[in-house]
């Protein structure tokens, strides 16, 4: 058994956004298959302890293509028919956290 639970995950990269980190693991069936799932983590606060909510997708190899070009023209339309020119320029490119707060360092009163 712990040699198919090495097995069954191949690959994994995190992407932290404020409060949610986002995770891409590539992961195989028994039968050599593979598959993403990307799991949406959230940190919810209660008291002195806190949880993580999770939603998981299961993106099966047979519809990368499907999902990719429908999440590439999802973004294309937001930034092309939706966004500010000043709301994109700041996606493309952002500021880092510790850029931002080293700015703020920065600053004389």
């Amino acid at each position: 058994m712990e040699e198919n639970n090495e097995k069954a995950e191949i690959y994994s990269q995190r992407v932290r956004a404020g409060k949610r980190t986002y995770f891409f693991d590539v992961k195989s069936t028994r039968s050599n298959d593979f598959y993403v799932t990307i799991t949406e983590s959230k940190r919810k606060f209660k008291d002195d302890s806190f949880s993580y909510e999770k939603h998981k997708i299961f993106l099966y190899k047979e519809d990368f293509v499907k999902f990719m070009e429908a999440l590439q023209g999802t973004i294309d339309h937001v930034k092309s028919e939706l966004l500010t020119e000043e709301a994109l320029a700041a996606l493309e490119n952002p500021v880092s956290e510790k850029e931002a707060s080293f700015d703020e360092e920065l600053k004389w009163d």
